[in-house]
Formats: C-alpha cells, structure tokens, sequence
C-alpha cells in the first residue's frame, strides 16, 4: 500500500497490536456468523473491525504512476480555503490536485492486479452478451417493495456527481461475438471501449490507470459542473442564485454537443433531481441573503453550495442508503456516520463531544485520508452498477386524485424524451408518481429489459447488461470469488453455496461451464442471499462501507471546515433541520397527502383517493 506523503495518517491506518487484534477477531467473527446475524451492539463492533481493516488494507494509490499533461492547476488563492473548486481542485490546500477533475481513480484492491485481462478472457470467458441474455434478462419484474422508485432516480442523481470516464473513442471498438439464435441486429456487437486515460504517457508499464472526468469530492457537481463553462451557464449572477425558467424547469444549452440530455445516463429521475436541489439551492440563497444582506453574489453562491452539497451529503448517508439496506445495525451505523453513536438528539442540544467519529460522527472531526491520497476507485464503481433498480414499466398519476396521466415505458423517459415528458406532466406528479411506485430489487433476471436494448442519443445501440459485465472486465475488477478473498470474505465454494435460488446456481453454473473462479462480480453480487433489508449484496456493502465515509473522512468541508466561519450558523442549521421530506415539501407542496406518513421520502407513499 502506497502512502501520501504528508497527508492523512503516518503510516498505515491503525497500525496497532490493539487494533489488529480487533480487526482480526471481528474478521473471525464475521466470518463465523456473519455481522448482520449477531445482535446489534455486537454487529456494530464487527463492522467497526471490518471498516477499520478495510481501511488499513484496501486503499491503493494510483497517482504515483507514470503521468504527464496533467489537469492544470489555478494559482493558489484565498477564498480557495472557504469555497470548494470549480474543479474540485485545492479541497486538501497541500495537496490541491487531489480528487480533482481529470485525475484518476484509484483502487481497493492492489493494483498490480489490475491488469486488463487478455482479450479473450474479457470477450468470451463467457460472452458478456450470454450472461447478459441468459442471467440477467428481466422475466417479470421483481420489485423492491420497501421502497419507492426514487431511490432510482437519486442514486443516477448521485453518480452524476462521483464518477465518469469521459467519452469513449468510436474507433476500434470490443466486437462481442453472437450466438447463432441471438437476435441482435449487428454482428458482432460493439461495445465502446473505456477512455485511455489521458495523463498516461505512452508506453508506460505498470498497472493499467483510468480518469475521472468528474471531480472525485461529494461536491454536487452534477449541479454546478465540474469545468468554468457548466458553472458559469448555470449562474444567474444576481443574489448567488441559478437559473430556473418561469415554469419551474431548468434552463439547457442550445448547442447539441452541451445539452445533457443528449449524454448517455439523462432520463427523467435525473431531470428531476437536477431541478429538484437547483430549487433547493435558490432557497438557501434567499435565506442566508436575508441573514446577510450586504452579501456579494459570490459570497452567497458559495456557501449556497457548501450548505446544499452537506445537505444531499446527509440526505444520502442517513435516508437513501438506510432506506435500500434497512437491516437495523447497518441502519444504526449509517446514522453514527453523521452523527455518531450518541445521536442525532445529543448532536443538536450539545454539538460535538468528543473529536472521535464513533462517538459524534465524520462532519466537524478532522480530515482523514488513511495515508493513502483520496480518490474513488474502479471497485466503487463496479458495485454501483445497480440498473435492476429501474423499472420498464410507469404509470405517471396526479398528485391530486391518483388519475392515470400517461403509461409509459423507460424509453419515453430516456434522452431529450425525458424533457418533453417533463413539460407534459409536471414535476409534482412525476415525483408522486415515483414516490408510489416501487424500484426493482437488484437480483438476478431483473436487469431491465429495454436498457438491453437501449438506443442512445447518438444512435448507438447498447445492452447495457452486456456493458455493464464487460466493463468491469475491461477495468480489471477481479472475478467474484476473488474479489471477496481481497476484501476478507470468504468465496463461494460451489454454485450452490453462492446463491440460495437452486434454479439460478444451475443456471449460473451452466453459462460459466462448471468454473466458479469466473463468475463475474456482477453476477455473483445479483445472485448471493442478501442480509434482511438489503436491497443489493453484503459484498457491494462492503465497499460502501469503506468508501461512504471516506467521502466524508477525506473531504474538508465535512470535517476541519465544518464550521460556522465556513458554513455559516444559518447554513448549518439548514443542513441540520432539513431532509428529503422537507425538500420536496418546500418546493412541491402538494405532494403533502400522499407523504404524510412517511417518515423516509424514500419509503412508498400513500397513493390519493379520487
């Protein structure tokens, strides 16, 4: 394990007898029952040992390798202490490239192994385009009935913000060969390669290394953009606000080649989440300009931002990941990941008491890179390939008496049809819509069906199953079995000790012809037995588990800098007393009914009567 130099821990993390004997017996205990089986105090020891292991152990640094022609950096400059970059650049002021846009991911597994795979091993061992057909097609829709279909559209609203890899290059393309009974048009398929990365100076050796368009900080850059063009279109220059058109909508760029719905991955929960914190953004202005009225544009801009990126910050750590993995000590522990075991009652009467995480949560401790600099890694983007989430199928409703406005599929709320879907129905019934209706589980035979067969803005057409499987071949993300040995998990001895569906181990052993060393992570994590509550596997747990406090650990404006002098008190009292549920009232009050006994937005509401 490589260590920053000068940032974050001395040495490695915890590097202790004392905290090597906890992490050993919570590894063993882990193992032997498993966290999420023993009571609550007990589980939540366990993952405090599986947490702090993970983060002594699997943190790679991949920016030591080979560069050139890398990002540019601004000169230093005094508000850069106050505000976070355009670019995501100076959040660590020692270390003003890291996390920032165009630099590069890293790795929770070592980087020497890596390596992209040969090509046959990626195209045909087995064929992305059989698992896809075979394992993942969606047969009947199977729903996450805990839960309602915004999870979907926050979470594509979350990876707006964490990660990119910019636009792949139409030449030379993966060619996918086909089964003879395979109905798909081209043969073979073709599949985009992923972008080189660009600070690679050719014929470099070493592990392969890939970049992040986006900035790697939980910054709300799919709000404010991670480059001076977007950030500066969406400003309106007056009172630190963004533009919003007078019906409510967002304003879009007139050139083709600028307008996001014309980028893979728009569709309408996107649009609405885009609006939604936009809105939010804009009363966050007018309450710290009544609070500070001899306020610059700038000055309320910025700490508008700060406030709103902590806010969806929160929204995420202690009601979207709570809601899709409800098990009761991973619910617990999500909630000390903000505000510590002594509570959120105790953080609101008596602020901080201790400087410990455990004990009064991330936001406000000091700032923590477990000696390895930040940055997201491949591994977390492997596991948030969750498109099962998504349904095909949508009946758009009226908030007011439950009247079926339109059914649609997936495709209709895809690309620049998401806009015009937008316009017709409204964005209070299209968040009641969502907000009664409920998202896929992510499992086996529930990938969805028009996503295999999705045709993007540009014409191109994808299975975006097959991508996804592909992808993470491409990306040298180990197969399943051994992406558990590397995060301290036991593997699947045999198929049927992978899953507990019979039909899907036969199924799963048949396509991998009898090897289970090469199932794929992806197919591994749809088929294991999920802990009561998950939505998705205890093995895409872990890597949350390490990376979702990490984005807090690392990032200044949650630690160090989570302060009035930076926020504000104003600003901290919004983050503190607002969630979802006052989000969506504040700018759509006539959802109000159908929310009015949920305690988590993204729990299903109450459908109206008519």
């Amino acid at each position: 394990m490589r260590e920053a130099d000068g940032h974050g821990s001395a040495g490695r993390f915890h590097d202790t007898p004392f905290w090597r004997t906890y992490d050993r017996l919570a590894k063993w205990a882990d193992r032997r029952w498993g966290w999420d089986r023993l009571p609550k105090p007990l589980g939540l020891a366990v993952l405090i040992g599986v947490r702090d292991l993970l983060r002594r152990e699997n943190l790679f640094d991949t920016s030591h390798e080979p560069a050139t022609d890398l990002p540019p950096v601004a000169a230093p400059d005094p508000r850069h202490s106050t505000a976070r970059g355009i670019d995501g650049s100076y959040n660590d002021l020692a270390a003003p490239r890291m996390g920032m846009a165009g630099s590069r991911f890293g790795r929770n597994i070592p980087p020497d192994l890596t390596a992209q795979p040969a090509v046959e091993t990626i195209l045909s061992s087995p064929s992305p385009r059989e698992v896809s057909r075979s394992l993942l097609t969606r047969t009947t829709f199977v729903p996450a009935e805990s839960v309602n279909a915004l999870v979907a559209a926050w979470l594509q609203f979350m990876i707006h913000d964490w990660f990119s890899h910019g636009k792949s290059p139409k030449d030379d393309p993966w060619e996918v060969r086909l089964l003879d009974d395979d109905p798909w048009p081209d043969r073979p398929m073709r599949i985009m390669r992923s972008r080189p990365d660009p600070t690679r100076p050719p014929g470099a050796r070493g592990p392969a290394t890939y970049a992040n368009s986006e900035t790697h900080w939980w910054d709300a850059s799919q709000i404010y953009g991670s480059n001076r063009e977007w950030h500066d279109f969406v400003r309106t220059g007056q009172d630190g606000k963004l533009k919003v058109n007078p019906d409510g909508t967002l304003p879009r760029p007139t050139h083709p080649d600028h307008d996001p719905s014309r980028a893979p991955g728009f569709w309408v929960g996107l649009s609405m989440m885009q609006t939604l914190f936009t809105l939010e953004h804009n009363a966050i202005c007018d309450r710290l300009r009544a609070d500070y009225p001899n306020w610059a544009d700038d000055d309320l801009f910025q700490r508008a931002r700060l406030v709103n990126a902590a806010l969806i910050a929160k929204i995420h750590t202690v009601e979207w990941t709570p809601a899709v993995i409800s098990h009761p000590t991973a619910v617990t522990g999500l909630r000390a990941n903000w505000w510590g075991i002594a509570g959120e009652r105790v953080s609101r009467l008596f602020g901080r008491l201790s400087s410990s995480e455990v004990i009064s949560g991330i936001p406000g401790s000091r700032t923590e890179h477990y000696g390895v600099p930040y940055a997201l890694t491949e591994e977390f983007v492997a596991v948030y390939r969750m498109h099962p989430l998504v349904p095909d199928d949508y009946r758009l409703r009226s908030t007011a008496d439950d009247t079926v406005l339109r059914e649609c599929t997936f495709r209709d709320l895809a690309g620049p049809n998401a806009l015009e879907v937008v316009d017709k129905i409204g964005l209070c019934d299209l968040f009641y819509s969502f907000g009664t209706q409920n998202p896929g589980l992510v499992c086996l035979h529930n990938f969805p069906r028009f996503m295999q067969e999705f045709e993007r803005p540009d014409g191109i057409l994808q299975d975006l199953g097959a991508t996804d499987i592909l992808r993470s071949r491409e990306l040298g993300v180990p197969r399943y079995n051994e992406f558990r040995r590397l995060l301290h998990l036991r593997p699947a001895n045999d198929f049927n000790d992978l899953t507990d569906n019979p039909t899907w181990a036969r199924e799963i052993e048949r396509v991998y012809h009898g090897d289970i060393e090469q199932v794929d992570v992806t197919v591994g994590m749809y088929a294991e037995k999920r802990p009561k509550g998950f939505a998705f596997s205890d093995t895409a747990f872990r890597i949350f588990a390490l990376m979702a406090s990490r984005r807090l650990n690392s990032d200044r404006f949650f630690t160090t800098d989570y302060t009035p002098a930076v926020y504000t008190r104003t600003g901290l009292d919004w983050i503190a007393d607002n969630t979802m549920a006052t989000v969506l009232l504040r700018h759509y009050p006539g959802l109000r009914p159908a929310m009015r006994q949920v305690d988590n937005a993204f729990a299903p509401w109450k459908q109206a009567s008519g």
